[in-house]
């Protein structure tokens, strides 16, 4: 038993390992979405969260530092390119796992790994807008306005008509006093 342990290992030595993330890390880059087993899912998430992190910032530096993880220059540019521009209004969070069935020869447990901004069908699209967060308070929902507003009217409209006939009686006393 490994206490702390940080990492999953995946079963290969540390430059097997970097060669495996690098691959699937460039090919969810190319397809926006691919099919492995869950465990380098949740790898691959720790290493190319960072990745599209450094790619909002298109500076030569971050360029050669993701370059240096992914060892591929049309990956490289797809990323900074199309990804960072499509996730750029985002804090984080920019992949989705969502388990699959097990695959059937060694019976391992299948998920789909994707790049969030890319799917069309849980999230908004690609051609539409985000709608911003209704508020609400809470001492609960206002009453209707419309009928608050034709009884306020109506209300000014009887106010009126009493104030006619209350105008023209005192015209009339001070006309007699005099």
């Amino acid at each position: 038993m490994r206490h702390g342990k940080k990492i999953n290992h995946l079963g290969r030595k540390k430059a097997h390992r970097a060669a495996l993330l690098s691959n699937l890390a460039n090919q969810l880059i190319q397809h926006k979405s691919i099919v492995t087993t869950t465990a380098k899912a949740k790898a691959l998430r720790t290493y190319i969260e960072p990745l599209i992190t450094k790619g909002k910032e298109n500076t030569t530096h971050q360029r050669r530092v993701v370059f240096s993880y992914l060892q591929d220059k049309a990956a490289v540019t797809e990323l900074f390119d199309v990804v960072a521009g499509k996730v750029g209004g985002r804090p984080g969070g920019y992949t989705r796992i969502i388990k699959l069935a097990s695959r059937p020869g060694d019976d391992a447990e299948l998920a789909m790994i994707e790049l969030v901004d890319f799917n069309e069908i849980y999230g908004k699209g690609i051609g539409e807008e985000k709608k911003a967060a209704k508020r609400t308070r809470r001492a609960g929902k206002k009453k209707a306005e419309a009928p608050v507003a034709e009884s306020t009217e109506e209300v000014a409209e009887t106010k009126a008509e009493e104030a006619k006939p209350a105008d023209e009686a005192p015209a009339a006393d001070e006309a007699k006093a005099e």
